[in-house]
């Protein structure tokens, strides 16, 4: 536990130190077991209405997690109310079942490409919303409760211009 914590304060200071990082939150699944009809909703207010920005999902897994991949459901309402949804599959592990991702304990974590070069045209509230989507062969309403998912975020990165 104590590897954990320093870990996690290690991120925060290496985050902390980027500058090019405009947002950057992390919410916690309930013991690492995501619901299906459990959607993880962020808001984001930017100030900057004419920057480029990166857009990523980041996710915990524990050696819980028993896929390969990872099919997620994820959506962004402008402030005025007009919505985009992807479906978007990662690759969690290699094909030898090694978990991608970094991290030197069962932890890993993963930064996951969302949307690249976006601007944010209006000032106000942007909501981000991911939801699990995984199924197993044969069965047609999905996995209830997807284990070794720890925490998911959202990482927004402005662009340098100078690169």
């Amino acid at each position: 536990m104590r590897k954990l914590i320093y870990f996690v304060l290690i991120c925060i200071g290496f985050t902390a130190c980027e500058s090019n990082v405009v947002y950057n939150t992390y919410k916690s699944v309930d013991l690492a077991q995501w619901d299906k009809d459990s959607i993880i909703k962020f808001t984001f207010s930017p100030i900057d209405t004419v920057s480029r920005n990166n857009i990523y999902i980041n996710l915990r897994n524990n050696n819980d997690y028993a896929y390969s991949n990872l099919f997620l459901i994820v959506g962004i309402e402008f402030p005025d109310h007009y919505t985009v949804v992807d479906t978007l599959e990662y690759a969690m592990a290699d094909v030898t079942g090694k978990f991608l991702g970094s991290g030197m304990t069962d932890l890993k974590e993963n930064k996951l490409e969302y949307k690249t070069n976006v601007i944010f045209p209006h000032t106000g509230e942007y909501t981000f919303t991911v939801q699990q989507a995984m199924r197993k062969a044969g069965e047609i309403d999905g996995i209830k409760k997807l284990k070794g998912i720890s925490d998911v975020g959202i990482s927004i990165e402005k662009i340098d211009e100078n690169e």
